[in-house]
């Protein structure tokens, strides 16, 4: 495309950007008018899209990681023929509109993953990157590229400063990600004024320590912008091309400084700036008819590639059926049957940590999709599953990942798998180290994306590795967050069915909460309890009396507790329900005759027990109820010390109860 053409889309976007801005009162405007010459030429020569299909799997990734912003987006959506029509670009950051203060993942179509947190959209990157480069190691075989894409990355000197881009961007350099390519909107410009404030390292010598192609060009030379983008696109390494800009391009008074980051240029310097950009005062929005006609060539371009696409796909079915199958299995995130018949453990001890291992051992090779991992604690957390290989330049079919001591960059990462399709990932920590994943776990859980933790170590139940590693408040922390669901299985069984529920669920992330310490599994159907499948519930009756007067409420470890305190107070003629509670929030979720019928109102003589803090459980135990957990940190010490020492015993939930 001719530059002068190029540069009448970037004033468009300028334009665009400043109006939607504008009519808002609020936003930002400096990035995309710095921007804007870039991103008219990787959208208009480089990106492989359908503005009809945004869902089409084999397309190119953009993620706007400085979603600040996000003006930028919206602009290039609407230009470029996607369903995101003009009106909801003036209804900017505007109740119920598509187009938020920060790009949302489902709101409007083409944008690839919620961003605004910074770090957050480059990281996530990386993990579209990664599985891009699995599944085109696994599926692709001759001439059928049927995974051929890349995934492209605008980010700031914010993203950049952002500890989890450090942990994601050397995991992706390791791996040689090469179909990565990050354009760096280098301005020198951040909130508090020029970056020299507190920024002075060499960003292209930190890449290239991790292993990344670089280059510095001028992000206002269309020739330069598009020569970097091809030695980018030809390099056999990511590439991070940093892209010297000018923050609040063309504006006469606020163009270089930190003023037009995040407010309206105002009327007087909007005005301005649009005069000196060659941009018309009225209509507001304006867009001529020579841009649309050119950046609306997207449509029939993108729709002809996808059709080629489909023919390949077709081919290929008929010369490699059984591939071509397990591939539409890993498109469609499917789950077979046959993964989730699971067999049951017989009656014993076993750590749910090593439950979830053998768990795994019988699922993976049947879930053509199931991506592991661990963030370098694999033997302890039981996530590599047997028939899996590591995942490595040499190895980029391999199905499991070493993240490396990366807790934050693995759980990013992750996002990015779960947004990209064809990878259902779940990567392994301990319970404690969730403090550095929370961010991301946020966003996966405002996103609504089916990722797994598996998070060992869960309480004081591990031991002599003390208060740093023993997780108090995590439990009830990652409880508060909407649309996370956590299940802490009582044993091997409900282990079993943690997986399935977890597995299962497409519309926002899991967490499986398990021991490191033996827990007793049941023989349920000699001892009359409930089957491990009620877990399902969030929870359920595991066992009772008839005509019981008080309910015991546990999770996890402490469901045994529980059960010896029944025992305890048969003994003193008091009658008991046991209720096993793997997970408050689908408990909580079930209706409200089926909560009525595990916590009747009718019995108030109730007592929670786990091992964690007690903040959360009085909502099922009531103004008349106990809790009996930890509200201070661990120890170091064995953990059946540790048990004895902080009371959380059979004999002190059993008093607890007799004192009701």
């Amino acid at each position: 495309m001719k530059n002068q053409t190029l540069k009448k889309i970037a004033n468009t976007i300028r334009g665009l950007s400043i109006d939607g801005v504008e009519a808002a009162n609020s936003g930002h405007p400096g990035m995309p008018l710095g921007m804007a010459d870039v991103a008219a030429v990787l959208w208009s020569e480089f990106l492989k899209h359908n503005p009809q299909n945004p869902q089409w799997f084999d397309r190119d990734r953009f993620v706007l990681s400085a979603g600040h912003g996000s003006m930028l987006i919206y602009s290039l959506l609407h230009l470029y023929g996607y369903d995101l029509p003009l009106a909801e670009l003036k209804n900017f950051r505007q109740w119920n509109s598509k187009t938020a203060g920060h790009p949302e993942y489902g709101h409007a179509p083409g944008v690839e993953t919620t961003t605004g947190p910074l770090g957050q959209g480059i990281s996530s990157a990386v993990g579209m990157a990664l599985a891009e480069k699995m599944l085109a190691a696994r599926f692709n075989k001759g001439s059928y590229k049927v995974v051929n894409h890349h995934t492209y990355v605008i980010a700031s000197d914010g993203d950049l400063q952002e500890g989890v881009s450090h942990e994601a961007c050397a995991l992706a350099g390791h791996n040689r990600l090469s179909k990565l390519i990050v354009l760096y909107d280098d301005n020198h410009i951040s909130i508090d004024g020029e970056t020299h404030l507190s920024f002075s390292e060499d960003v292209l010598k930190r890449f290239e320590g991790y292993g990344w192609h670089t280059q510095r060009i001028d992000g206002h030379d269309y020739d330069a912008i598009r020569s970097a983008i091809t030695l980018a696109r030809a390099s056999d390494r990511p590439s991070l091309i940093a892209c010297r800009t000018v923050i609040g391009f063309g504006s006469p008074n606020k163009a270089g400084t930190e003023e037009v980051h995040g407010s309206p240029l105002g009327k007087d310097e909007a005005l301005l700036t649009k005069k000196k950009l060659g941009i018309p005062a009225e209509p507001l929005f304006y867009i001529n008819d020579e841009v649309l006609k050119n950046t609306r060539k997207a449509v029939p371009d993108g729709a002809r590639a996808e059709r080629n696409w489909q023919e390949l796909l077709e081919k290929y079915q008929k010369a490699r059926p059984e591939l071509a199958t397990a591939f539409h299995a890993c498109i469609k995130g499917e789950v077979p049957g046959a993964a989730l018949a699971i067999p049951e453990f017989p009656a014993g001890k076993v750590a749910t940590r090593n439950a979830s291992g053998k768990v795994l051992d019988f699922m993976a090779a049947k879930i053509p999709a199931l991506v592991g991992g661990s963030a370098d604690l694999t033997p302890s957390n039981k996530t590599f599953a047997k028939g899996q290989t590591p995942f490595s330049v040499k190895n980029p079919a391999g199905q499991y990942i070493h993240y490396g001591v990366r807790e934050h960059g693995m759980a990013a990462i992750m996002n990015g798998m779960a947004l990209h399709g064809g990878v259902i990932p779940y990567g392994g920590t301990f319970f404690v180290f969730t403090d550095y994943m929370r961010p991301s776990m946020r966003l996966a859980a405002l996103m609504g994306i089916r990722v797994i933790y598996v998070l060992t170590h869960d309480s004081i139940g591990l031991g002599e590795d003390g208060p740093t590693h023993q997780p108090i408040e995590h439990l009830a922390a990652l409880r508060a967050m909407p649309n996370l669901s956590l299940i802490r299985p009582m044993d091997a069984n409900e282990t079993a069915v943690a997986w399935k529920m977890a597995l299962t669920r497409t519309d926002g992330p899991t967490g499986l909460i398990l021991t490191r310490q033996n827990l007793t599994n049941y023989d349920r159907a000699s001892q009359g309890m409930a089957p491990a499948e009620e877990a399902r519930k969030g929870g359920y009756v595991l066992t009772e009396d008839k005509d019981f007067q008080v309910i015991l409420i546990a999770t996890g470890s402490e469901v045994e507790i529980a059960v010896a305190a029944k025992a305890l107070l048969n003994a003193k003629g008091k009658r008991v329900r046991v209720v096993s509670m793997p997970s408050t929030d689908v408990f909580d979720r079930q209706p409200a005759a089926y909560r009525e019928s595990v916590l009747p109102a009718s019995c108030t003589a109730r007592v929670a027990v786990e091992a964690g803090a007690s903040i959360g459980w009085y909502k099922y135990v009531g103004l008349y109820g106990r809790v009996v957990g930890l509200d201070h940190f661990g120890a170091s010490a064995p953990y059946e010390t540790l048990y004895e020492k902080f009371g959380l015993t059979a004999e002190q939930v059993a008093n607890a109860a007799g004192e009701l």
